[in-house]
């Protein structure tokens, strides 16, 4: 179905049936790490396992702890893809194998590239007493996933208002704002905040697919509830959706166009084939030099789990 055919149902009797049909919904997997930390994954999920080249989203906390108890993951490795992480509360330090440290702030966005591989740590500061962040990986596409790795810090994101909402462009192009955050893939992630409830229709490319989560309090998309509970994604094909906030409530919005090959997920690993897998796993059990080390980092590196048998591959 054309542009304008959408254009021509969306201005009838029929919109909310038409729209509905592109709109799924379902249930997030909760899990304890750390003192308390709840993580609630999006993705992947037996629903949907990639939101364009998106695909892997934890929402971690809101979580108060004492000083010296915050998360301390040690070094573990990467392959295949770039860690995203956005900041909404506390602070993160970052440490990896290619020399970069890093403090992460509110509203920052660290953006790793682990390409051919990468390791890193990251650890709450003994001061620390809060975490609230949204950690997403993004899959390389087929020409870049081996590339050199890097780390890229973003202290300043650009930030529109309308309708009384704050639109962050983390990622892609947005209301005629780009951001800087460098990925490869056609991709898009934005931080929709509101201090009093609210309702705005929001332009979509119909080329991409999307998906909205819930961080802080409430709200829905083309009628369908979005809580800290579930998770909402639109399949290709839509070129607007109408959202209502609730007063003090936070949604990130991610879209890109669906990726271009099936991949496979496993640990902290993306590759294509079960032997690429587990020859990153071979290597970073012998202390390979692919993955390098953080002298800095004071614990134990993270053991490599038992590599499945066989591995469903994600689109």
């Amino acid at each position: 179905m054309t542009n304008n055919s959408y254009t021509e149902i969306s201005h009838s009797d029929d919109c909310a049936k038409y729209v509905n049909q592109f709109i799924q919904t379902f249930t997030l997997r909760r899990a304890e790490i750390g003192q308390g930390t709840v993580i609630k994954r999006a993705l992947p999920s037996r629903e949907k396992r990639m939101i364009g080249a998106w695909c892997f989203l934890d929402h971690a906390g809101p979580v108060h702890f004492p000083q010296g108890d915050g998360l301390d993951v040690g070094p573990h490795p990467h392959i295949g893809l770039q860690t995203f992480t956005w900041m909404i509360d506390g602070t993160m330090l970052h440490d990896d194998s290619v020399g970069s440290k890093q403090l992460i702030r509110p509203k920052q966005v660290n953006l790793m590239t682990a390409g051919y591989g990468i390791s890193h740590t990251e650890v709450a500061p003994d001061h620390e007493t809060q975490m609230h962040a949204a950690q997403l990986w993004i899959a390389l596409p087929d020409d870049k996933r081996n590339i050199a790795p890097r780390f890229d810090h973003y202290p300043e994101l650009p930030v529109v208002m309308k309708d009384g909402i704050e639109f962050t462009v983390l990622v892609g192009d947005f209301l005629y704002t780009t951001s800087p955050v460098k990925v490869h893939s056609e991709l898009l992630g934005v931080d929709l905040t509101s201090k009093a409830a609210t309702s705005s229709t929001l332009s979509l490319n119909p080329r991409f697919e999307y998906g909205f989560m819930v961080l802080e309090g409430e709200a829905s998309i083309h009628g369908h509830e979005l809580n800290d509970d579930n998770f909402l994604f639109a399949e290709p094909g839509l070129t607007e959706l109408k959202l209502d906030l609730a007063a003090n409530s936070r949604v990130l919005l991610l879209g890109g166009v669906p990726f271009e090959s099936p991949i496979l997920l496993w640990w902290n690993f993306v590759g294509r084939t079960q032997e690429e897998l587990a020859e990153a796993r071979q290597q970073w059990v012998e202390g390979h030099s692919r993955f390098g080390s953080i002298p800095a980092y004071e614990g134990p590196r993270l053991e490599a789990p038992v590599l499945p048998e066989r591995m469903r591959a994600s689109k």
